[in-house]
């Protein structure tokens, strides 16, 4: 049992921090002042931005492709094609859809497209579709059945889903939910090679997109909350083989932390704090599940991952800071070893994984062009850090949160709000925002280096939390917590808001009455597309955040868009329409989608010959059947 006294001093070096209070006036401004939104940003062009060339992008993969999730290695989803602009996105139309006929669970795959040929693949049971777009409304080309075992799917904690693949050298690579990464020639859909990496009777699952960069394929688990151990692995992209796996917990040697790490803040310095910063034998269970983005950065060959939070939720079971869970890591990516490691949540007593997108730009900070990593953390603070020291440079809220009242500057550590401390178990701590779910999930922002501006989707949910004891049983749950959920402040689930990570102010914000949980897609025609879980699918000017064009989808959205050149030579943009996964937390709300499994491919209206009446705006109507492409 901890007092409230304990509470401020979880460790040394938490202790001089964590006992802020609520009234705090420097709540918003913690590494600079507080200042008003600024106007919508002016036409910049970062220098190092407009020099990034192909090398930012995989092997062949041309301006008007899309062959990885992020469409490149920085993870911007800024497409420079311009065919699409404010001017003309009200003139959208729908050209074709595919039915992959998987509405049984979430749809959070980005459709990608190389060449001629788009590739889909679906949530359990994990089929890969190739569709030829040389032929009227996408014809299929073949279909590329896994068969993973059906085990997986009780044992995947917040739905079947699959975040989708990526294409290198003519291979379509991605993970199954039974553990095991497939290589597929992307031309004629043969299974090239399988790995297993990890059993999945253990509780351990794969729903992360894999990154293919430097000959390797990296991949990392899900599971934390089973218990499970967190790692990232890469494989030889050519066999399959596994070549190294660094893990999230335990001693140095596991973590593959070694002689060239140097992480900048002092607290994080030290011998197998992987290991020290647990109860005897608790991080072996300790999560920190690598299931979300991976980066790199080809100009130093680091690669930049998060980690999931900390098990089990009932923090009272596992004093101690908990490293490395809730955090980031640089890698290198020849042999994993950690160059700098940082955690965004200490001793994680609300859920808040690390794992969201690490978007690598470089940005003006206070005069200075610095190398950054951008990542818009599920606590509801957006981190921009130096990607080459680790050291935080800015670190404002982009949401609702009242957890904190803001991060210390000299440590980066947050100061929690005493009130919203979840220990000790056994009580509930009411109206704490956000939710587990957090201010964003996994769904990507998108950077325009036009604006210098992130587009980011923003959620406004809180929960009442109570902790208790739970023991661990190997592939059943180990959570530790009861928890429910409700809307924020304004009424608002969800928000589109347009960030500069530069000085932490928002530029503009578009408030939605459901869930944001897509990904959001920016382009050279200055437009940002998005979609809401109530299934809006929308184009707004990427200055000003004026609404240009939406349309309704047959299901809601918690896929991210992409957009491409076809064969034609015009622009298109596509998405997904299935819900599922963690936007189910809000299923009890009127107008909530049925579940879908359909892709929705849209151009402008001339570029659409016979374009029929169905086709321009509304509700969607479109023709569906399994494994189907259609007008």
């Amino acid at each position: 049992m901890r007092t409230p006294d304990m509470l401020c001093l979880i460790a040394a070096g938490f202790a001089a921090i964590a006992c802020g209070t609520q009234a705090n006036a420097g709540r918003f401004a913690s590494f600079s002042e507080k200042s008003s939104a600024p106007a919508p940003a002016a036409d910049v062009a970062l220098p190092a931005m407009a020099a990034r060339g192909a090398e930012w992008l995989p092997p062949g993969a041309a301006d008007g492709d899309w062959q990885m999730p992020s469409r490149d290695y920085a993870g911007t989803r800024y497409s420079p094609l311009t065919e699409i602009t404010t001017a003309n996105a009200a003139q959208l139309q729908l050209a074709w859809t595919f039915d992959d006929g998987e509405s049984h669970y979430g749809h959070e795959m980005t459709p990608l497209v190389a060449g001629n040929t788009m590739y889909i693949v679906s949530p359990f049971p994990d089929r890969a579709f190739a569709i030829d777009l040389t032929k009227p409304g996408g014809v299929l080309k073949w279909k590329y059945e896994p068969n993973p075992a059906p085990i997986a799917i009780g044992k995947a904690c917040c739905d079947a889903v699959n975040r989708g693949a990526a294409i290198y050298e003519g291979k379509l690579i991605y993970n199954l939910l039974d553990d095991h990464t497939v290589a597929v020639d992307a031309n004629t859909g043969k299974e090239l090679w399988r790995t297993k990496l990890a059993n999945v009777e253990d509780g351990t699952t794969m729903t992360m997109a894999p990154l293919v960069a430097d000959g390797k394929v990296f991949v990392g688990n899900s599971g934390g909350e089973m218990g499970v151990a967190g790692w990232l692995a890469a494989l030889d992209v050519n066999t399959g083989k596994e070549l190294w796996r660094a893990y999230s917990v335990g001693p140095d040697s596991m973590v593959r932390i070694g002689a060239d790490f140097k992480p900048f803040y002092s607290w994080l310095r030290g011998k197998d704090l992987g290991a020290t910063t647990w109860p005897a034998g608790a991080w072996k269970h300790g999560a920190g599940a690598v299931w979300g983005w991976v980066t790199y950065d080809p100009e130093t060959h680091q690669i930049y991952h998060g980690t999931s939070n900390t098990g089990p939720w009932n923090a009272d079971q596992r004093p101690g800071l908990n490293l490395w869970t809730s955090g980031v890591f640089s890698r290198n990516s020849s042999d994993g070893f950690a160059r700098w490691a940082f955690v965004f949540t200490p001793h994680n007593e609300w859920d808040y994984d690390g794992v969201n997108e690490n978007i690598l730009v470089d940005l003006p900070i206070n005069g200075q062009t610095r190398k950054v990593m951008v990542q818009f953390n599920r606590n509801g603070f957006a981190y921009t850090i130096d990607r080459t020291t680790g050291e935080v440079l800015v670190a404002k809220p982009f949401g609702h949160e009242n957890w904190a009242s803001g991060i210390d500057p000299k440590t980066a550590m947050p100061i929690v709000v005493p009130e919203k401390h979840t220990v000790p178990p056994g009580r509930w701590v009411r109206d704490i925002c956000p939710a587990d779910i957090g201010v964003k999930d996994f769904e990507p922002a998108a950077f325009s280096p036009r604006t210098a501006l992130f587009y980011v989707p923003v959620q406004n949910i809180c929960m009442d939390y109570k902790g208790r004891e739970v023991g661990y049983i190997a592939g059943t749950p180990y959570w530790g917590a009861q928890m429910t959920r409700h809307v924020g402040p304004g009424g608002n689930y969800g928000e589109l808001a347009a960030f500069d990570a530069a000085t932490g102010r928002k530029a503009w914000s578009i408030p939605e009455p459901f869930l944001v949980y897509s990904g959001a897609l920016v382009t050279a025609g200055d437009v940002v597309f998005y979609g809401t879980v109530d299934g809006w699918f929308r184009a707004v000017d990427a200055r000003t955040g004026k609404v240009l064009w939406s349309r309704k989808l047959g299901s809601g959205i918690i896929s991210a868009p992409m957009t491409y050149r076809a064969p034609d030579g015009h622009q298109y943009v596509a998405v997904a329409a299935g819900v599922g996964g963690g936007a189910m937390t809000t299923a009890s709300m009127p107008g909530f989608p049925s579940r879908g499994s359909t892709y929705y491919v849209f151009s402008l209206s001339q570029n659409i010959p016979a374009a029929s009446p169905a086709q321009a705006g509304g509700d969607s109507g479109s023709t569906r059947s399994q494994g189907g492409a259609h007008r």
